[in-house]
């Protein structure tokens, strides 16, 4: 639902969500900064390479100090010059450029294996009903289920999927949710109980051949579209939760902690801004909603982000994943069972 998850109440943020890197202040006047590895005095570093397992990872750390004394105009220069996108804050294109020069370094020293990464990144954005206020008390029942399909080969968008689902205990939209998602009383009383639309996103997924031929991973925009609205969702219709999306990456979460920025600046209208893009489509309708957080998603992984899964729902309760926890795909999706 985009950034009306927000008025939903949260639980605490996790210690990784709480730190911000430290930031280290620059010498007055500007830097003429050169990256291949020799400032422009030729000083050499007072580093000993003992400090290092390996040369290269000096040569990578020397080019982060020079990328962070570049102005904003040097590190939309040098990104050009490699072909590289130029929109973005500051922050974010010296963490561009940074990976870039990182990838290269590397590169050279041992190919990357692609294959151990995930194929496919479905992203889903629910929406559900609401009321204004967001009281407590009140059950939150999915009313669109989309899925967009993002090839992290190519980083474009191949597929897309999208049902309206008709709501049980609140079958009355109110008009704060209509005007919200712009999902119409006709639209959910024409459309499917969510059991059926359920099975059709399982069939879906099956004819794309994910969690069997393509490993792929659930993405979503906070934790709430997983742990809250389709736990309750599968609870109300008396199903039980589907193992496929018992994990999942929380693209908030791995911005924040990508690009260094504090939980309050990776909302989705937020990152977008940060990384120089602008909103495509409608504002909290599920689906124009999906295709921008796929947007967001391609742009971390040109950034060199490995998007890896990073909460899961365990016994109903939310809990955190390791960053060095093996990386695994979600199973081959299956219809839950009643209850």
């Amino acid at each position: 639902m985009g950034d009306q998850k927000e008025n939903v109440p949260q639980p605490p943020p996790t210690e990784s969500e709480d730190k911000t890197a430290a930031r280290t202040k620059n010498p007055p006047g500007k830097q003429h900064c050169r990256l291949d590895g020799q400032d422009d005095n030729k000083k050499k570093s007072t580093t000993t390479s003992s400090d290092f397992s390996d040369p290269i990872y000096k040569e990578i750390s020397l080019t982060n100090g020079f990328i962070n004394r570049m102005s904003r105009d040097e590190l939309r220069a040098k990104l050009a010059e490699f072909k590289l996108d130029t929109r973005g804050v500051k922050d974010v294109l010296k963490k561009r450029l940074k990976n870039y020069y990182k990838k290269e370094k590397l590169m050279h020293k041992q190919p990357t294996d692609g294959d151990n990464y995930y194929d496919y990144i479905c992203v889903v954005d629910f929406e559900a009903t609401c009321e204004e206020g967001s009281q407590l008390e009140f059950t939150h029942e999915i009313i669109e289920f989309p899925i967009v399909l993002l090839n992290t080969r190519t980083l474009e968008i191949e597929d897309t999927f999208q049902r309206y689902v008709k709501p049980e205990i609140n079958p009355q939209l109110s008009n704060f949710c209509v005007n919200l998602t712009g999902i119409s009383q006709d639209l959910v009383d024409k459309a499917d109980e969510f059991p059926v639309v359920l099975q059709q996103a399982v069939d879906w997924m099956k004819q794309k051949e994910l969690g069997s031929t393509y490993s792929y991973s659930i993405l979503t925009d906070g934790s709430w579209d997983m742990s809250k609205f389709l736990n309750i969702q599968c609870r109300v219709s008396r199903l039980r939760y589907p193992s496929f999306a018992k994990k999942w990456i929380n693209i908030r979460k791995t911005y924040g902690n990508f690009y260094k920025v504090p939980r309050s600046q990776t909302k989705l209208s937020i990152m977008l801004e940060k990384l120089g893009m602008d909103y495509d489509g409608r504002p909290h309708s599920g689906l124009d909603d999906s295709k921008n957080i796929a947007r967001i998603a391609a742009r971390m992984l040109r950034d060199g982000c490995e998007l890896r899964v990073n909460e899961r729902l365990h016994g109903g309760l939310l809990l955190p994943i390791s960053s060095t926890a093996p990386l695994e795909g979600a199973p081959a999706p299956q219809m839950s069972k009643l209850r």
